[in-house]
């Protein structure tokens, strides 16, 4: 009898769903905008993102995309004129497109185990962007489009940019 209580008193906290940080309010609005999300509280459930394909969000003035990694579903990724100085899509594995042109980018990786994976990828007028991590750089340098002041490399840490 105690067990069937104690599962009981814990029922509520397995049916809470799983939630996604998003610690930009630009970022959740343009979630809420898009009938992700009903609430600006610095989280998403993570079950309303995770089946996401297609992410246009351009010139909104995101700064930050923390909560991306859980978009694991996402193949075309349009973040272009926003405010984003760092963007991680290693977790992101189903690329097919990006355009993160035009922002504040000083850190990027693409570097998410599926290095045929991506056909187009865009991310040019970010000066002070020095290296983009990748799985492949023969391929990248190929057709990808970045400003010549930057690198494709398979390791992006800070020793790496000075051997480079």
């Amino acid at each position: 009898m105690k067990k069937v209580v104690f599962l009981l008193a814990l029922l509520p906290f397995s049916i809470m769903a799983q939630r996604t940080f998003t610690p930009d309010d630009a970022f959740e609005q343009a979630l809420i905008n898009l009938d992700l999300d009903d609430m600006l509280d610095d989280s998403v459930t993570t079950s309303s993102i995770d089946t996401v394909q297609m992410l246009f969000i351009p010139n909104l003035g995101i700064t930050d995309m923390t909560g991306i990694e859980d978009f694991t579903a996402l193949t075309d990724l349009f973040c272009y004129d926003n405010q984003l100085q760092s963007l991680d899509l290693s977790n992101n594995p189903n690329l097919y497109e990006v355009n993160c042109r035009s922002n504040q980018l000083t850190s990027l990786s693409v570097k998410n185990g599926n290095p045929t994976g991506l056909w187009y990828f865009r991310a040019d007028d970010n000066p002070d962007l020095l290296c983009v991590e990748v799985d492949n750089v023969p391929l990248a340098q190929y057709s990808w489009i970045i400003d010549i002041t930057a690198v494709f490399s398979t390791n992006c840490s800070t020793s790496s940019i000075s051997e480079i």
